[in-house]
């Protein structure tokens, strides 16, 4: 069957070779479709509303390979929990191709869960129905929440099952990128003293993601303050919800600055940086609060990859490097205040608004307070009902003194009435997070055939601020507030 519907445009295969491995995807023994992403096709301008689900299921399964695809599976290295491992790669998927949707954006298409390739590293290159859909969700919610992420197209059973920790049905997602370049990517060539493919892979990241920096005369140096720069704004942007990634290794580090891999990561009830979901996170690396800190981390192993490429001068190359990096922090004290700021209600910059933020996040520590209901019941607190936010602690010592600090930093901003303010900050403050208990029970369900509750949880984290009556539950932490939630990586 020929499929033209993908108008592919594969420069990553054309001019990377030596970076990938040509290769296929596995037959799915009976491809069925679970989810389809009409509105995310629509925006690629993919016009495949002239296919049935039985060929949808085909092709996102990777039976049907559309004309003028590419099938490869990338290679890349990557610190995984602070050890480095010299050779991963996309084990458990391929890279379709690309294609340039109706806007001029470039986007990766890929599988993910298709079957093994070459850097499969003795797994069986598959995924189950429920980190899949977890993907699924999880990618959807965020890009909803306004967090540069990849995307879901589509979600496809195999037929087959997949053994884990049980037999479980098996799945493939087919995952939407800006690219899936990563620092690891940059490493795998480093550590073998390729300094021409480090070089010829970072003029590729600053034509497809960079391209104001061709003509810089240091565009290697500018490429590296520009990665910090938006690292910084996406972990400042996970902060502001809530969101622990879960295994923000080097290999999970994209150059396009978008949140991938939605494998052990999970939002955060009562708030604690300590939080950490990962059953695989044992000593707590990856934490809620040592996010920021381990994405400088992660920056400052991609600035060893590019040191050759700065300055011949290794000295004035790494002094100019360890600049930029030691210059995130306060990149993400930046952006992060600049949320907050939107989070609290307050529509100007004044000395002080730092350590009222901050302020806030004091006021829940200890006190089993839900993150995202404390910044949503604020709101309310403006409109003149306290009671919803100091219903969510169990002392409110250091609460009623913020309050006056809080009260008294808005009124300087005589300009927007309490009404409008309070309406401004419900747009930037979801009411509907993935809460960890409803999507497992979501996936629960979906495992053993029932796709209902997934939809409506779907559909609800499509707006996450709008209050939706009778979906109470859904904005509700667990009852027992999940104190030994733990989330897996599904390989």
């Amino acid at each position: 069957m020929s499929l033209h519907n993908f108008n592919f445009d594969n420069s990553y295969a054309e001019n990377l070779e030596g970076f990938y491995v040509d290769w296929k995807a596995d037959n799915a023994q009976d491809p069925g479709l679970l989810k389809f992403n009409s509105a995310l096709a629509g925006e690629l301008g993919l016009d495949l509303n002239n296919l049935d689900e039985k060929t949808l299921a085909e092709l996102f399964s990777g039976n049907l390979v559309p004309d003028g695809a590419h099938t490869l599976a990338q290679v890349y290295a990557g610190h995984q929990f602070g050890g480095f491992s010299p050779q991963l790669g996309d084990g458990r998927a391929l890279l379709i191709g690309e294609i340039v949707s109706p806007r001029d954006e470039r986007f990766d298409i890929q599988l993910k869960g298709s079957g093994r390739t070459p850097f499969s590293r003795g797994g069986d290159g598959k995924a189950a129905i429920g980190p899949v859909l977890r993907e699924y969700l999880m990618a959807e919610a965020m890009h909803a929440l306004r967090v540069p992420t990849t995307r879901a197209l589509a979600a496809v059973t195999t037929g087959e099952y997949v053994f884990r920790e049980r037999p479980l049905p098996g799945a493939v997602l087919t995952r939407v990128a800006s690219s899936h370049v990563r620092v690891g990517t940059f490493q795998f060539f480093a550590s073998r003293g390729e300094m021409d493919k480090v070089c010829q892979l970072a003029d590729y990241v600053i034509w497809r993601h960079y391209p104001a920096l061709e003509t810089h005369e240091s565009k290697y140096t500018s490429l590296l303050q520009a990665m910090c720069r938006r690292q910084a704004e996406l972990v400042a942007k996970w902060m502001s919800i809530g969101f622990i990634h879960g295994v923000m290794n080097t290999d999970n580090m994209t150059l396009s600055g978008e949140t991938i891999d939605y494998g052990p990561c999970a939002f955060m009830d009562t708030y604690d940086p300590k939080t950490v979901f990962s059953s695989i996170d044992e000593h707590g690396r990856y934490a809620y609060g040592n996010q920021p800190v381990l994405a400088q981390w992660n920056l400052a192993r991609l600035a060893e990859c590019l040191v050759p490429l700065i300055d011949e001068n290794r000295e004035e190359a790494i002094k100019r490097a360890t600049e930029f990096i030691e210059g995130f922090s306060e990149n993400y004290e930046t952006a992060w205040l600049g949320l907050m700021r939107k989070k609290l209600g307050l529509h100007s910059s004044q000395e002080g608004d730092l350590e009222l933020a901050r302020g806030f996040l004091e006021t829940m520590q200890g006190q089993q307070v839900d993150f995202t209901l404390a910044f949503r019941s604020l709101s309310e607190a403006l409109r003149g009902y306290e009671k919803p936010l100091r219903e969510l602690y169990q002392g409110t010592a250091l609460l009623d003194p913020w309050l006056a600090k809080w009260r008294e930093r808005i009124a300087l901003e005589s300009d927007v009435s309490a009404t409008e303010r309070a309406s401004r900050m419900d747009a930037v403050n979801p009411l509907y997070i993935p809460r960890n208990h409803k999507v497992e029970e979501a996936l629960s369900a979906a495992e053993n055939g029932d796709m209902i509750p997934f939809e409506a949880l779907f559909d609800l984290l499509q707006n996450p601020y709008d209050q939706v009556e009778g979906m109470e539950a859904f904005a509700k932490p667990a009852s027992d507030g999940n104190p030994n939630f733990q989330t897996f990586c599904g390989t």
